[in-house]
């Protein structure tokens, strides 16, 4: 029964700036990073993808890769 009980904790959160509001829902899980339902690496432009990545970086495996973490961006042209 605990076992499932700490495979639904989760955080949710949202950004806004201007017109672009981003919403980031983090739970438990394996590590895996999508942004509006695509993985990470299909990020394009490649700089833009770096970007992406700077903040799990700084987090480190042990912490980024016991959650899964999904963001949903919408407005604010092509770089939201």
């Amino acid at each position: 029964a605990e076992e499932n009980t700490a495979k639904s904790e989760r955080v949710q959160c949202f950004g806004r700036k201007k017109t672009a509001v981003a919403v980031a829902l983090v739970r438990t899980g394996t590590g895996q990073a999508r942004i509006n339902g695509c993985p990470l690496h299909t990020v394009k432009p490649d700089i833009l993808r770096v970007k992406v990545y700077e903040p799990l970086l700084l987090l480190g495996k042990e912490r980024c890769g016991k959650v899964d973490i999904r963001l949903r961006v919408k407005g604010g042209g092509f770089t939201s």
